[in-house]
């Protein structure tokens, strides 16, 4: 049996996490849009399928971006939040589904005479990018899609994944734990994913700290099914250390004029305990090796440590 969510061992110095409070939000929400999308979905053949994808990775700047990419006058949000999940999670629910969270073409219309720009309309959902059958899905449902990426120091990046799971209630191990139990606690999970596309998985989705950070396997496989000129990779540390270079640099990849946005707030941050020493060094042997070849891949240096 694989550790799960009822395993003991919270994190040091800390009450243990209250699970029914996440459960109680994400409820909360879902019967929000479930009421917001019951108007919209009478009309979903006149709201067209998104013209770009913000897929991840988890916790590498993607909500802060996609808010600076609706901030733009020629770009029309989604009707709630930012990321509808439809290509890993939801892919059951239908086309329609997944139209009903568009703007319709009517408003497209109106955008484009008021802007004197062809306007486009996107989401953002960071599961994207791990999950093993949404580049194909993507790839046959909306084959002119263009896709952005944000990677970020996949150390950093999954002591901030953790932070993120334990505060809504989905993590009761302390990091270095969770670091142990991850491979056992992800063991045949994708490949049940692939066997049974309309499943989901708790484990793979919440608790998959080191893996998702081989971003190397996970660019490939979009590779597949969208061409390298349809993909903007972008580096997390470059984006926060210059967010109004890499927001034109998105711009120009999405056909839109440049513009500056002035004052860009980071969202979803998080302070959080230091990450120890024990857990640092686990992730940094783990991902020596998947660096190097990333860096290869993308035919630059990461500004995190590949040697």
């Amino acid at each position: 049996m694989t550790a799960s969510r009822a395993a003991v061992g919270g994190r040091s110095g800390r009450e243990g996490p209250v699970a029914t409070g996440g459960a109680i939000k994400t409820a909360a929400r879902r019967t929000a849009k479930a009421v917001r999308f019951a108007s919209a979905r009478p009309t979903s053949a006149f709201r067209p399928l998104p013209d770009f994808l913000v897929i991840g990775a988890q916790r590498s700047g993607t909500t802060s971006l996609y808010r600076y990419l609706t901030r733009h006058p020629a770009v029309a949000p989604v009707l709630f939040g930012k990321g509808v999940h439809y290509f890993d999670t939801n892919v059951g629910r239908g086309l329609d589904w997944y139209r009903s969270h568009f703007p319709t073409s009517a408003y497209r219309a109106y955008l484009r005479r008021r802007t004197g720009v062809e306007p486009i309309t996107g989401e953002g959902s960071p599961y994207y990018l791990f999950h093993p059958l949404v580049a194909s899905r993507v790839g046959d449902t909306i084959p002119s899609v263009r896709v952005v990426a944000l990677l970020r120091d996949p150390v950093k990046r999954a002591h901030s994944q953790f932070n993120h799971e334990w505060a809504r209630g989905f993590e009761e191990l302390s990091f270095e734990d969770a670091l142990r139990a991850e491979d056992e606690r992800l063991a045949g999970e994708e490949e049940r994913l692939r066997r049974d596309p309309f499943s989901t998985s708790f484990e793979h989705q919440h608790h998959s700290y080191k893996a998702r950070g081989l971003y190397l396997d996970q660019l490939r496989r979009w590779r597949e099914h969208v061409p390298a000129d349809r993909t903007l990779v972008l580096i997390s540390e470059e984006f926060f250390a210059d967010p109004d270079s890499v927001y034109r640099t998105t711009l120009r990849f999405l056909g839109l004029p440049e513009l500056s946005l002035g004052q860009y707030e980071r969202a979803n941050s998080r302070r959080s305990e230091p990450m120890s020493d024990v857990a640092r060094s686990m992730l940094e042997e783990r991902f020596a090796q998947p660096n190097r070849e990333l860096s290869l891949f993308l035919d630059r240096e990461l500004p995190w440590s590949v040697t």
